[in-house]
């Protein structure tokens, strides 16, 4: 596994609409030394959240009530164009998670994942977020 930069207090923000994902991803950053400030379930949520939080990753779902994932990816670079966006989507849903990361999103990982391959998706942005990418 790639060497992480210090995950120690690095500031995550969860938006999932599903409680199960949610609580099985914060409980994987908790226990990698990553920082969970809040979670969101839906995009307008996240977007206040972010406001108020000001997480250095947000780890974004696309299909989700009221605000989807890319109407919220969009507004979020509008309020930091440096955001750094973690896309996690459901199997199947290719085409918008090719849209998101057009958008500017850093990195995605497809639901169902495994552990090991959700925090090295995690580590990939939050290295970027260090290279300034």
């Amino acid at each position: 596994m790639n060497e992480v930069k210090n995950p120690k207090k690095c500031p995550v923000l969860v938006v999932d609409d599903s409680e199960f994902v949610a609580r099985l991803m914060i409980k994987m950053l908790d226990e990698t030394g990553y920082q969970v400030v809040g979670h969101a379930k839906n995009g307008q949520d996240a977007l206040a959240k972010y406001r108020e939080l000001n997480p250095e990753i947000v780890t974004m779902d696309i299909i989700m009530p009221s605000m989807g994932g890319i109407e919220a990816i969009s507004e979020l670079f509008k309020i930091n164009r440096r955001a750094k966006v973690l896309v996690v989507s459901a199997m199947g849903h290719a085409n918008i998670v090719d849209q998101a990361m057009k958008i500017g999103a850093k990195h995605y990982i497809l639901k169902p994942f495994q552990k090991e391959d959700f925090l090295k998706a995690v580590d990939i942005v939050h290295n970027a977020a260090y290279e300034g990418g």
